[in-house]
């Protein structure tokens, strides 16, 4: 660890093995990436065929398998920027993934948005200051890829899924002491807010990758309705076979 600090904290100088102990090819080059691992499994359980387990490190269970005749992956993120982009970077530079694709939930922040609604992330707003490693001289615009975020709008027209596309928000408190802040978020049109988007997209960016938020309303932040854990296994299966569809 002392090492590491002292060399500035370049990224480039972690051993993949500290956070995930995949061998070379054993993870896809598409991995959906829900926060909790144990979503993690439980779609390697329910989509995928002959599907392996290829980390447990630090619990953070990742899966490869079958679906319809493609080999996709799926691991856990775990909660915050911080933790996503870790593991996202590990996947893009040290196991040749090409695309990432987020199945997570999101707080309900736009009037007309409603709980099991699906939103695709097509841009990330955020109150982190993690861009600020890139240098860049302005303020970077975290946007998903493109080719995914078409791919997946048609994949819900297909299996006639209703869908948002839009701007949410990625916030670094789960719990926000400004009580202003939602109204912020809301005149400026986020549909949702969540905890992990923009740092996925920023990272694909940087690294030349792709990356696609697709989002599960699982509570309302302003009509204070929510899902129980139950009703949110049972929302999250249009959010899944989208990405499922695309990878």
């Amino acid at each position: 660890m002392k090492d590491r600090l002292n060399k500035g904290r370049d990224m480039a100088s972690i051993v993949p093995s500290e956070c995930n102990e995949a061998k070379p090819g054993d993870i896809a080059k598409t991995v959906l990436m829900p926060g909790d691992p144990l979503r993690a499994k439980f779609v390697a359980e329910n989509y995928l065929e002959g599907a392996f387990c290829f980390n447990s490190v630090r619990n953070m269970y990742g899966y490869t398998g079958g679906y319809r005749g493609k080999r996709i992956s799926v691991m856990g993120s775990g909660m915050g920027i911080p933790s996503m982009a870790l593991y996202a970077f590990e996947l893009y530079q040290y196991f040749s993934v090409e695309n990432i694709i987020r199945i997570g939930t999101t707080g309900g922040i736009a009037d007309d948005i409603k709980l099991r609604d699906v939103v695709i992330a097509m841009g990330a707003s955020t109150n982190s200051n993690f861009a600020d490693q890139y240098g860049f001289p302005g303020t970077l615009a975290p946007l998903a890829d493109f080719g995914l975020l078409e791919k997946a709008v048609q994949s819900a027209r297909g299996r006639n899924i209703s869908v948002r596309v839009g701007s949410v928000f990625s916030t670094d408190q789960f719990y926000n002491a400004n009580p202003n802040a939602r109204d912020a978020f809301r005149k400026m049109g986020m549909l949702g807010v969540e905890m992990e988007t923009a740092g996925l997209y920023l990272t694909a960016m940087a690294m030349g990758k792709k990356a696609l938020s697709i989002l599960t309303v699982s509570d309302h932040i302003f009509t204070g309705e929510g899902l129980s854990a139950a009703e949110r296994q049972e929302s999250f299966h249009d959010m899944v076979e989208i990405a499922l569809d695309i990878a």
